[in-house]
């Protein structure tokens, strides 16, 4: 989208003097719940006013407070990169960041990590082998065995709980049906495999006595990876709870998945196969196509929302509603048993 579109404040950041440290230039990046500033050695990340029903940004006390849930949550995996929560300010006639002044909008500071290691960039130059995934294996198990399992987490594992999630993917994706993206019949099927698989309850609370519920990441995939030294896992879901209180199956099979996704096989079995073994957790595997297939149409989902979203460019929103095809797919072979 042209700039005189965009917010006046995210105008004003896209201005390289502004900042108190040298910046050559300023790239503006997208998603479809926020506004992402790269700006010299560090990173700016703003919320927009959105409300999707799962998640709430709509008036700034709430974009405030989830920007300090940001910052508290991912410090428990990078507590290097995240900085502070910062704000854009506006007195007389101009902006200001980190000033005085009315209070415009809350955002992110954060170090910048180097975008050659960031996952995708590896995946897509066909550089990632399996001592990534083993380095990525070694943050994750204590971080599980660290995190949060309170009975209040505890409860989100039973199935009613799960399938709030697993069902809600289906009514937000009805509306897209026939745009091009999926079809009736492909989201007919796929949503009989979860109900059924909803059903098995003895799943589910094995799961819960076994102790796999827990606050975990919640957007566990390769966007959200730097294989820098160490790795950063970084982006958890800070808007909703129930979206990151969960079976660490759920966590682990979204990065599966995402393998998957990028033609890599091989490789999600392996990061499966290793972890199951490091953090010796064999009944995950019964829950991993389950969740695989969830976490599949969960990001068809969100490349839906994201083509549709009308600050997005076009090249952008085409590429999103062809991704959002191909997870459909994904979901719909995870569906049928066809992906090992």
């Amino acid at each position: 989208m042209s700039d005189e579109n965009l917010p006046a404040y995210i105008q004003y950041l896209q201005r390289g003097s502004i900042y108190p440290h040298p910046v050559d230039n300023v790239q503006l990046l997208q998603t479809h719940i926020s506004f992402v500033l790269l700006a010299g050695d560090f990173v700016y990340k703003w919320k927009k006013p959105v409300n999707f029903g799962f998640l709430d940004f709509s008036t700034l006390e709430k974009r405030k407070y989830y920007c300090e849930q940001e910052l508290m949550l991912n410090r428990r995996l990078c507590p290097d990169l995240y900085l502070d929560v910062i704000t854009v300010n506006h007195g007389g006639d101009q902006y200001v960041l980190g000033g005085t002044g009315e209070v415009v909008e809350y955002g992110i500071k954060m170090v910048r990590m180097p975008e050659d290691r960031m996952m995708g960039r590896v995946i897509a130059a066909g550089q990632l082998n399996y001592g990534h995934l083993d380095s990525i294996i070694e943050v994750l198990v204590p971080f599980y065995q660290k995190a949060e399992g309170t009975k209040n987490i505890v409860e989100f594992g039973r199935a009613a709980s799960v399938a709030v999630n697993v069902l809600e993917n289906f009514e937000q994706t009805q509306p897209f049906v026939g745009q091009g993206a999926i079809s009736g019949d492909q989201l007919c099927r796929i949503e009989e495999y979860a109900r059924t698989f909803l059903q098995q309850d003895q799943l589910f609370e094995g799961r819960r006595e076994a102790g796999k519920i827990r606050d975990c990441h919640g957007d566990l995939y390769s966007a959200n990876i730097c294989l820098a030294d160490p790795v950063h896992i970084f982006d958890c879901i800070e808007f909703n709870e129930r979206f990151r209180y969960s079976d660490v199956a759920a966590d682990v099979a979204f990065l599966a998945m995402d393998l998957d996704f990028h033609g890599l096989e091989e490789y999600s079995t392996y990061f499966i196969e290793r972890f199951v073994a490091t953090s010796a957790d064999p009944g995950l595997l019964q829950m991993l196509d389950f969740y695989k297939c969830y976490r599949a149409m969960v990001r068809g989902k969100i490349n839906l929302f994201t083509a549709a979203d009308p600050a997005v460019d076009a090249s952008i929103a085409l590429s999103c509603k062809e991704h959002a095809a191909r997870y459909f797919n994904l979901a719909g072979k995870y569906a049928a048993g066809a992906v090992q």
